[in-house]
């Protein structure tokens, strides 16, 4: 933060130094903090006042915020369940592929946290359980405990079952209670009347989504329900029960000696059967044309590796698992009883490799090529980065055999129009707020809009579905394509967008479709309608009113002519365009 002028010099002082670091030369009477995440405890709040408190602060001390309470609220969602509960999702599965075996249900799972989530998108689908519920309550004026627990009894408002705890804060930032700031979604804030003040979307505060383990709590109308809260240092979880099935204890899923973690996008990719479908087929189809293939996962990818071994007795597997290594291989070893193939088929190489020879595939050139593509880690990641498929397939380039089969083998490069209010106000620069200038920051926090010139944001990983208001107004067109049967290579692509409704464009909506297979055109698309991929989002300096071609206005632009260039050295994307 850069102060506004000389005059403040003598006012401010600025510490470059944590805090535990810092001695002041008499107690502080008034603190001011913003040391907090969707969760409210995961950027160490807890710590952070402990230490003010025993080395800063007086006895009472004036402290903004005053006071932080935090609200749950049960309920039942099929999405979320999905995001979860890949073991029951999967039974219906046609592909006769069981990544969480009967007797191991826990071995494939999420982390057991609370992850942020915009779920007022979600509020058509969410069925609610139970009314709004407090349960922790946080003085700032107070030294924090490191360890709370909190019973609750929550009464079930309607019968379902219990598949979630959405929770959020509520923070009193003055000590008389007059000035308040809420993370609660939309359908709570129309309720909290004692809580007026921010009807914005913000981006950096969500609400939280904590998973209640298998297919939930089955509840009726009227039961009470037992939840116990525990917050720790920086993070609060939960438990909980029905009084009626205190004993039954159905929704305790037993834990794994060894145990692989996912992200629920990626479990619910996992738990799709349609795109289950997809892919085993374009597996069938090029292992059914080789005797005792050797196939090659490139990625991370623990279901293409399960399923050629699954449909394919006589194929050998070669994992490069970069993110997942020894873990990938142990789950794959752990569960190849149950989908029917021997692990001595399995061969973990070494992906820090510069170069992999055909030494190191047992002298056998390489059959059948494949990835997702998935990276274990790569839930920031912008769609292109996922190219990294392309690169590895590049290195592999002399041991490949002449009719080699390479999955998917095809990306193409997707573009639209989309208008974004929500987003691009949360992306805007910054300039001077309340006599400072906060513009140092603008690169650091990716800034967007009202850039000046010539300053460019950048392009931007979102899930467009959790981006607050959005509109498409263009087709969906291709800009690029990667052609996989190919050594990576630079290349570019051009496309006129033509707009298909009238409305203010904040930017352009960027992703991958996966196409697995040329011969039945199965596709696999991560694009905006799709809830387990992020896309690429470029934002305008300046949004532009835009309309189709047979709207009357004049002032309107009717189309944009966009290009991409990709550069394979880095794997970065450059966006071009201009409005017409």
């Amino acid at each position: 933060m850069v102060c506004p002028g000389k005059y403040m010099s003598s006012t401010i002082a600025l510490m470059n130094s944590k805090l535990e670091l810092i001695s002041v030369p008499e107690l502080i009477y008034l603190w001011v903090s913003e040391i907090l995440d969707s969760e409210l405890l995961g950027e160490g709040l807890i710590p952070t006042l402990q230490n003010a408190h025993d080395e800063l602060l007086v006895e009472n001390p004036d402290t903004v915020p005053y006071r932080a309470v935090t609200y749950g609220q049960l309920v039942e969602s099929s999405f979320l369940w999905r995001l979860h509960d890949l073991y029951s999702n999967e039974i219906c599965a046609s592909d006769g592929i069981r990544l969480v075996p009967t007797e191991r249900s826990s071995i494939l799972s999420i982390e057991p946290q609370q992850y942020p989530m915009h779920c007022d998108p979600l509020q058509e689908e969410l069925k609610l359980l139970s009314e709004p519920f407090k349960i922790f309550e946080f003085d700032f004026w107070k030294r924090p405990s490191s360890h709370g627990e909190a019973e609750i009894l929550v009464e079930a408002a309607t019968s379902g079952s219990v598949n979630a705890v959405l929770s959020w804060w509520v923070l009193q930032l003055d000590k008389e209670g007059t000035v308040f700031y809420s993370t609660a979604p939309k359908w709570i804030k129309l309720l909290q009347t004692e809580f007026p003040g921010n009807e914005n979307w913000c981006d950096h505060w969500k609400q939280c989504v904590w998973f209640v383990p298998g297919k939930g709590l089955s509840v009726s109308k009227g039961e009470n329900i037992q939840l116990l809260a525990v917050h720790s240092d920086i993070s609060i979880s939960y438990s909980l029960w029905a009084e009626s099935q205190r004993n039954k204890k159905e929704h305790v899923i037993r834990k794994d000696d060894f145990q692989l973690t996912l992200s629920p996008e990626k479990i619910a990719t996992y738990s799709d059967d349609k795109w289950r479908r997809y892919v085993s087929l374009a597996l069938q189809n090029a292992l059914h044309r080789k005797d005792s293939p050797l196939c090659f996962v490139l990625d991370d990818s623990i279901f293409l590796a399960t399923a050629i071994a699954h449909l394919c007795k006589t194929s050998r597997v070669m994992l490069l698992f970069p993110g997942l290594r020894e873990r990938g291989l142990q789950y794959l070893r752990a569960t190849a009883e149950t989908n029917q193939f021997s692990a001595d088929r399995l061969k973990l190489l070494d992906h820090r490799l510069e170069y992999i020879s055909i030494h190191e595939t047992d002298g056998k050139k390489i059959d059948l090529l494949v990835g997702e593509p998935f990276y274990y880690g790569s839930e920031t990641w912008l769609p292109w980065k996922n190219l990294r498929f392309w690169k590895e397939r590049t290195r592999l380039e002399g041991i490949l055999s002449k009719d080699a089969i390479v999955i998917p083998c095809k990306g193409i490069l997707r573009v639209c129009a989309m208008s974004l209010p929500d987003l691009w106000k949360s992306r805007c620069s910054l300039t001077y707020i309340e006599g400072f200038n906060h513009s140092v920051a603008n690169t650091i926090l990716g800034a967007c809009g009202n850039l000046p010139s010539p300053q460019e944001g950048p392009i931007l990983p979102f899930f467009v579905w959790q981006s607050g208001e959005s509109k498409e107004l263009s087709e969906r067109l291709t800009l690029m394509e990667f052609d996989f049967s190919k050594p990576m290579s630079s290349c570019s692509g051009k496309a006129k967008v033509k707009f298909t409704g009238t409305g203010i464009c904040h930017g352009f909506v960027l992703w991958i479709d996966w196409v697995l297979s040329a011969e039945n055109d199965s596709v696999v698309s991560t694009g905006p309608d799709h809830r387990q991929w992020k896309q690429g989002v470029k934002l305008l300096k300046t949004p532009v009113a835009v309309s189709s071609q047979d709207h009357m206005s004049s002032d309107d632009f009717h189309s944009v002519e966009m290009e991409a260039n990709f550069d394979s050295a880095n794997g970065d994307l450059m966006i071009q365009y201009v409005f017409v």
